[in-house]
């Protein structure tokens, strides 16, 4: 049965049919309708279950606050869970598919729930499943992940076959939300000349006035914004963009804009969705605001919905919701819905108003005349029907429930008053007061956002800002973007703000729950959180059960917590719980908004970033090189590192075995390009690097190296590399391959929010070198070979660098070891290193050169007792635990991580330290093997004493060597301790030997 109205419909095109399906049934709409606007005119008023009693639930809004439309669209690689029908634009073809329901949306098993009702109420979750513990993971796991959800997730086989992309704007004021307010405000802002941008969630400029009605300048409203949307198109200062929210409102004026591109026809070409990363001096939020439902038993029937989406789906897409509707209301607004649905030739059998005029405002008398009738002081005591409204009963409001009249109707529209979108100011840590004579929180303009200078940032403007009446949200949107751009540094135009008419209205009463004196019958039927079923019995047992924290009820309760995040629910609740209280709703306080607004798609986060491209891979200079010569890729962070060099026939091992040995005997090359490589420059620079350092760096001399480790606040090690002084401003420092990126935030964020005063700058210059490692023996001979500058141990010593030139190449060579061999780093521009490498393997070819890869790089500085960060360390692991006090300098009264390495877990005599390990019969041990200790720990699992942390064979020692951290592990020096196999039951004998097991008195490297 067809529902749609004849003569109202703004925004449907009756000349264009569109065909869509809703589980599996065919259907029709028009073009410019909503899924939900098509789904009413069709009849279908159960749309979905709840999620824990599977009670049958309908549409209830008209936009993003809608909690009970969420329906599964597409199918395949196209399938989406929890989309919200108030907000999906119809399209040809469109297949939807509700949720939550076995076997099917009209008979569900799950409905069952509603028989216990009485004993599943809030938190019983944490009180039934406490009990027996050994049921928890056969029997209550199982049913709880059963259970959990709404929609069903995509198949993680399917591939997304749409695009997104990411989009940057700096600008001086953003502006979200265009209803008649942010429209006013955009133009204020653009007049000045400011950069402007203005957001708009939905498809259409204006938001609800052009429903509402009332005159701007003298002209119907809709005429108005036509003109302002015109105005501000030809103005090129100013950028409109509509199917794009404010998502998310952060620090320093940054905001994130979701923006659906091709929802609403899906065989466009482009992207579907677009990320807005902006960059703004000053916001304006101009979102409007959310009606309240009211709370009275069986106020989620399928049929009970907001006055105000009521009245939406009447005018703008033609939709009766039924015949015969009922209006329910504590505040003037709902009789717009009354007028507009008797203006389509509907019945509205009866008004509830909670309140007792002494003389009827405008809106009241309009409803009388128009033949309504008006039942003052009354409230509805219950809904009749299961599936859908089949009428109301009402009582006197001030009673407890006891019958007055019985009305038959299909529609019941509820209004309880209007709550300001305050979301996006709150983001960022924008205050709220209580306005009491409206009954809502509204932004408070003395604790506005600020950034780090101290000054506002966000301005909320309309009624976003708590200014209902037409005329005074025109006003305070027009002071609000005036505001913005002379913020912006930018002087604001001479025209003002129009002047609206519209009709007055008297004030609403606070009334939260119908009637008054419901006892626990009724409000065990009461709902205020519809997708997660809560209801005012839940709220006043946390109040009872001792939670008195507005924060620890919503999650004692699940209030909320469920996808549309409370939008029509948290006042509610709140007024419930202070009222169960004794106490103000002020006092009580209100639940924290984050972002973001509205879900927003993990496709548009990610952006570009999928597929070969979720994370780029990165190449050195000498990439290609490798990949023609055979190697064995190995992934470190986001470079690819050559493992081994494989020969023809030859395996891994025996490639890694025979490049260790080559390098000791005679000549290798590494590629190292990959290290870390970030300059630090400035007056303060030396002073910095003291603090992210453990040891002395201001005191190092220019063609000087210095090895020094990084730790975090918490003092653990984090990262560690060579520092060379390049002048008196300027330092180099090397990172490890993973942790580049990462060293350069942690210094920028010292730097931004700390330091901000010192005078220093960095720049991570990773990409900008080739680094070629030229290490044995022959070192020193192949770079006199290529001749150009003095690398004798005289003009060049250990732990020093100099410029100069290699083969005719520029060239700054590091005199440092990681192998325990003499070794040269030599630096090149990148454009040169694949030229400078293939120079070093053609001369080298005389002293056999051999390339070598990350493995045969970690035996040797194994062997050589040198750590690798992630290997020897593991969050968990400090300076002083690897025996690398002499790396700490007792000169500095400060470094990130000193106060927290005092701690006394810190120096506690027992923590594991670092050794060497052997094996008896001269195997390897398993990577990662547990030191056994006698006696059993409280899980009747054996006693530990120490792990290994890196494990490998070395062909120099032939034989299995290890390193590890063991309790008291440096005073047991020779002691044999067990180590247990992956089985847990074989033991391999290992004696605690000195971690330096190859030259240590480092001849070799310094020779």
């Amino acid at each position: 049965m067809s529902t749609r109205l004849a003569k109202s419909g703004r925004l449907i095109d009756r000349s264009k049919q569109v065909e869509f399906t809703f589980n599996g049934k065919r259907l029709k709409g028009h073009a410019g309708d909503t899924l939900a606007s098509a789904l009413l005119a069709n009849d279908q008023m159960l749309v979905g279950r709840s999620f824990k009693y599977h009670r049958p639930r309908g549409v209830v809004a008209s936009g993003a606050e809608e909690p009970n439309a969420l329906v599964n669209l597409g199918h395949g690689n196209t399938h989406e869970p929890n989309q919200r029908a108030t907000t999906t634009e119809l399209f040809d073809g469109l297949q939807a598919t509700s949720q939550n329901h076995w076997p099917s949306l009209e008979y569900d098993v799950g409905a069952l729930n509603q028989l216990v009702a009485r004993f599943l109420p809030a938190g019983f979750y944490y009180k039934m499943f406490m009990y027996p513990r050994s049921f928890w993971k056969h029997v209550y796991e199982p049913f709880i992940r059963q259970s959990a959800g709404l929609g069903k997730a995509p198949d993680a086989e399917t591939r997304d076959p749409d695009h997104y992309e990411h989009f940057y704007a700096h600008i001086d004021v953003l502006v979200i939300g265009g209803g008649v307010a942010g429209l006013q405000a955009a133009k204020a802002a653009g007049d000045s000349g400011a950069k402007v941008m203005l957001i708009e969630q939905t498809a259409h400029w204006g938001g609800r006035t052009p429903v509402d009605g009332g005159e701007i300048d003298g002209k119907p409203a809709e005429e108005w914004i036509d003109e302002t949307v015109q105005a501000l198109n030809a103005m090129p200062n100013v950028t409109l963009r509509t199917r794009c929210m404010g998502a998310g409102v952060y620090d320093h004026g940054y905001v994130l804009g979701y923006e659906r591109l091709t929802d609403h026809d899906p065989k466009a070409t482009g992207p579907r969705h677009r990320l807005w990363r902006i960059r703004t001096k000053q916001i304006v939020t101009a979102t409007g605001a959310i009606e309240r439902p009211i709370s009275f038993a069986g106020n989620d029937i399928p049929g009970v919905m907001l006055a105000s989406a009521v009245r939406d789906y009447v005018v703008n897409w033609g939709v009766s919701i039924g015949d015969r509707t009922v209006v329910v209301t504590n505040n003037d607004d709902a009789y717009r819905t009354a007028l507009a649905i008797v203006a389509t030739g509907l019945s509205v059998p009866a008004i509830i108003d909670v309140r007792v005029h002494p003389t009827d405002p405008a809106l009241v008398a309009q409803a009388k005349a128009a033949g309504i009738t008006v039942h003052m002081g009354q409230a509805i005591a219950k809904v009749k029907g299961g599936k859908r409204v089949t009428g109301v009963v009402i009582s006197s409001q001030a009673g407890e429930g006891a019958m007055v009249e019985e009305i038959s109707c299909e529609c019941v529209a509820m209004s309880g008053g209007w709550s300001p979108v305050v979301h996006l100011w709150s983001h960022c840590g924008g205050k709220l007061s209580w306005d009491a004579e409206n009954a809502f929180f509204r932004p408070d303009a003395s604790r506005a956002p600020t950034s780090h200078d101290g000054k506002g940032f966000v301005i909320a403007a309309g009624t976003a800002n708590g200014y209902l009446s037409l005329n005074d949200a025109l006003q305070d949107a027009d002071k609000a973007g005036r505001e913005a751009a002379r913020a912006a540094g930018h002087r604001p135009g001479e025209a003002g703000a129009p002047n609206a008419k519209a009709p007055a209205e008297s004030p609403m009463a606070p009334v939260w729950l119908m009637p008054q004196g419901a006892g626990p019958e009724l409000r065990m039927k009461a709902w205020l959180d519809y997708q997660n079923d809560v209801k005012v019995s839940d709220v006043m047992l946390a109040a009872q059960e001792g939670y008195e924290s507005v924060e620890h009820t919503k999650r004692y309760t699940t209030l909320g917590m469920a996808t549309d995040q409370g939008k029509l629910s948290n006042i509610n609740g709140l007024a419930t719980l202070s009222k169960a209280l004794g106490e103000d709703i002020p006092q009580v306080g209100t639940t924290t908004f984050r972002p973001p607004y509205t879900p927003i798609s993990m496709g548009a986060i990610a952006g570009e970033a999928r597929g070969e491209i979720f994370q780029p891979l990165r190449k050195t200079p000498m990439h290609a090189w490798h990949e023609a010569h055979g190697a064995e890729w190995e992934p470190v962070g986001h470079w690819r590192r050559p493992y081994c060099f494989p020969k023809a026939g030859e395996s891994k091992h025996d490639a890694v075995m025979r490049e260790v040995n080559a390098t000791r005997a005679s000549l290798g090359l590494l590629d190292a390009s990959t290290l870390g490589k970030i300059i630090v420059k400035g007056p303060d620079a030396g002073k910095f690097l003291d603090m992210l350092y453990t040891n002395m760096m201001s005191t190092l001399q220019p063609g000087k190296c210095r090895y020094g480790l990084m730790c975090s606040e918490n003092g653990f090690l984090s990262d560690d590399g060579v520092v060379a002084r390049i002048d008196e401003d300027t330092f180099l420092c090397h990172t490890t391959t993973g942790g580049a990126d990462r060293i350069h935030a942690h210094m920028e964020d010292w730097l931004q929010c700390e330091w901000w005063d010192w005078k220093v700058y960095t720049a991570n210059v990773t990409e900008q070198y080739a680094q070629i490692a030229v290490v044995g023996p022959n070192a020193r001979n192949l770079l006199n070979a290529l001749g150009g500058m003095d690398v004798s141990k005289d003009a060049l010593p250990f732990m020093g660098w100099a410029d100069g030139e290699l083969g005719g190449f520029p060239v700054r060579v590091y005199r440092i070891s990681f192998s325990g061999e003499l070794s040269y780093e030599i630096a090149v521009p990148a454009s040169h290193g694949q030229a400078f490498w293939d120079l070093c393997m053609s001369v080298g070819a005389q002293w056999n050169i051999t390339p070598y890869g990350t493995e045969c790089l970690h035996i040797m500085r194994a062997e050589k007792g040198f750590i690798m960060i992630g290997d020897e360390t593991d969050g968990t692991v400090i300076p002083q635990d690897l025996g690398l006090d002499w790396a700490i300098s007792k000169k500095k009264e400060d470094y990130l991580g000193k106060r927290a390495q005092q701690r006394s877990h810190m120096a506690d005599p027992n923590r594991w330290k670092l050794v060497g390990l052997e094996t008896l019969d001269g195997s390897t041990l398993p990577d990662g093997a547990y030191a056994v200790a006698e006696g059993k720990n409280a899980n009747g699992q054996r006693n530990t004493q120490g792990r290994v942390t890196s494990t490998y064979h070395s062909p120099t020692l032939n034989k299995g060597i290890a390193m590890g951290l063991v309790l008291h592990g440096p005073d047991r020096m020779g002691e044999v301790i067990e180590f247990a196999k992956d089985d847990g039951v074989t033991m391999i004998p290992a004696k605690i030997v000195s971690p330096v097991f190859y030259d240590p008195e480092g001849e070799k490297q310094n020779v």
